[in-house]
């Protein structure tokens, strides 16, 4: 399997590593961050009246993990598996699956900013962003919302919420970047339930920090009364979390915003990315409560 530069280990560098994998005749790409491995699964035990999405479960490392069907997912396609079959086994958002794919093709280092969004024509809630690589268009997936449209629960709800603090949060304004229009959507509304009302949202970290420099060029020192803190994925097309972070604690007036990565790829293994670009603070999705709090301390501090 190819790897274009060797392993990226730095931060904030606006660059990612993909591997890139073939289900059916397509060619698709999934963040190297998210793959604990790639195995071949011998064994697996089908559940009795699961959704069609889902192979079944299977023994690894000794973990049980649930197998997704990625070509039902992406074509609609049911097929009886042939042992072994390849997977991918991934974490993110505090658990770990596993995904039926046809083939691996390689890891490839790119930039964010090359990564294209779909346009209105061709928008599918499962792809979130086109990567024109060796003249093959690789699609980049949405394994969270894959996983959220399976099971509902594991992603960001008001029940997440838990009791709060009672506190006036109506003047406190946030700006937020996440390039999931269901993400954005969900964290408007747990955030207005939870009392904050004014929320700036983006859907990429390169509009939200050319908004920050306006508010800059217009503001200055005074910045904070426009905005208070920040709030931020990490994979996103055009500029990612790690990197929009570090561009604005580089900042000598910027640098004074608090700023809270919330993203499904928040782990021990990799919590040090963020210190590195020097996030005040780091979340793992879907724990919206603890979200909160973290917002509750560092504006009311």
């Amino acid at each position: 399997m190819a790897n274009d530069h060797g392993i990226l280990l730095e931060s904030g560098t606006g660059e990612l590593e993909i591997l890139e994998f073939k289900v059916g005749n397509a060619y698709y790409a999934i963040n190297v961050i998210k793959v604990r491995e790639i195995l071949n699964i011998e064994k697996y035990t089908k559940l009795p009246n699961s959704k069609k999405s889902v192979h079944g479960i299977s023994e690894v490392r000794g973990e049980v993990v649930t197998l997704i069907d990625l070509k039902f997912v992406l074509d609609g396609i049911k097929e009886e598996l042939d042992d072994p079959v390849m997977t991918l086994l991934c974490e993110f958002n505090q658990m770990k699956v596993a995904f039926t794919v046809d083939k691996v093709l390689g890891i490839h280092r790119i930039g964010w900013d090359v990564i294209q969004k779909p346009d209105d024509l061709v928008k599918n809630a499962l792809v979130i962003g086109n990567i024109n690589y060796d003249g093959r268009i690789l699609m980049l997936l949405d394994f969270e919302r894959i996983v959220m449209d399976i099971a509902p629960e594991t992603g960001i709800t008001e029940n997440r919420l838990g009791k709060l603090e009672e506190r006036d949060r109506s003047g406190v304004k946030l700006v937020l970047a996440d390039d999931s229009p269901t993400i954005r959507q969900v964290l408007k509304d747990v955030l207005i339930k939870a009392g904050y009302k004014n929320l700036t949202f983006f859907d990429d970290g390169e509009k939200a920090l050319n908004y920050l420099y306006e508010l800059l060029d217009k503001k200055g020192e005074k910045i904070n009364e426009e905005v208070n803190l920040v709030i931020t994925d990490i994979e996103m097309p055009q500029l990612d979390g790690h990197t929009f972070t570090r561009k604005i604690k580089e900042d000598k007036i910027l640098k004074n915003l608090p700023v809270v990565i919330f993203s499904s790829l928040i782990t021990k293994e990799l919590k040090h990315k963020g210190e590195d670009v020097g996030a005040d603070a780091q979340l793992s999705k879907p724990q919206v409560g603890e979200l909160v709090e973290a917002v509750d301390r560092l504006v009311f501090k």
